[in-house]
């Protein structure tokens, strides 16, 4: 009943909803895809942090949408919450290998399974590991040791490690030097900008068919005010303040909406 009060063809602040095509290139957006890009190529290492919620994992999807299958061999895990074995199986399971022999046998068959990749079918391998944050000492090592090829004179792959802040302190320490150092790129996600969060948000209702005119200028400056220009948050807000403007009546969506939302997400 809300979406139609407002003019709208679905809930374009639903992320079930999103489309890549339909993405709003937002400063991290944008940086985090031009590095992306360059590593593609470079290979090595390229790490991504930032608080939950402001997109790290959307702007992986849309990335891995843009790659040409016949180029690259992209793979995407997301459980980091494993033992150094389970981690092997899952890297085995992505790249359709046995996981036989135990660990020196899973470790032979990727690092061929990887050559092979690289070599012959010249498709080199993305490995993408989301919420990295997790990874142990023990994984984080053997991934050091699995991008060693040819006397470690060759990049076979590439591996994209994102997750929260906390990552970087992890890397920083000690034991992780020669990890650190093989780090081709990295970036930290700022958040939207007062001005972002307003395009953000009238870019969302474009997409779903409706009108710049059902958002109030002050409704924005308080969207970015308790979202703190994350997009999660401003998806969410967003989404009651339809629902509440719809039951109260409201055509345009006011700032005593967006408090009405805040206090129903608890933002206050």
């Amino acid at each position: 009943m809300s979406l139609a009060y407002y003019g709208l063809s679905f809930n374009p602040f639903d992320k079930q909803m999103v489309q890549e095509k339909d993405r709003f290139l937002s400063r991290d957006m944008t940086e985090m895809t031009q590095r992306l890009d360059y590593l593609k190529d470079a290979r090595g290492i390229g790490v991504f942090t930032a608080r939950p919620g402001m997109g790290k994992s959307f702007c992986l999807r849309c990335f891995a949408k843009s790659l040409n299958p016949n180029l690259y061999h992209m793979e995407y895990i997301c459980l980091s919450t494993v033992s150094v074995m389970e981690f092997y199986r899952q890297f085995c399971a992505a790249l359709g290998v046995s996981d036989k022999g135990g660990k020196p046998g899973m470790f032979k068959s990727i690092q061929e399974q990887i050559w092979y990749l690289y070599k012959e079918k010249r498709q080199p391998l993305l490995l993408a590991v989301d919420e990295a944050q997790y990874l142990s000492t023990g994984i984080l090592n053997d991934i050091k040791m699995l991008m060693n090829y040819g006397y470690d004179s060759v990049n076979c792959f590439t591996l994209i490690l994102c997750g929260e802040a906390h990552l970087n302190n992890t890397l920083n320490r000690p034991v992780h030097e020669a990890l650190r150092q093989r780090v081709t790129v990295h970036y930290n996600f700022c958040g939207l900008s007062d001005e972002e969060v307003a395009r953000y948000v009238l870019h969302k209702i474009a997409c779903a068919g409706g009108s710049e005119s059902i958002m109030d200028k002050a409704a924005l400056s308080a969207i970015h005010s308790h979202s703190q220009g994350n997009p999660r948050l401003i998806d969410n807000l967003m989404s009651d303040a339809l629902a509440l403007g719809s039951q109260m009546e409201k055509k345009t969506i006011d700032a005593e909406v967006v408090l009405a939302a805040v206090n129903n997400q608890n933002l206050m």
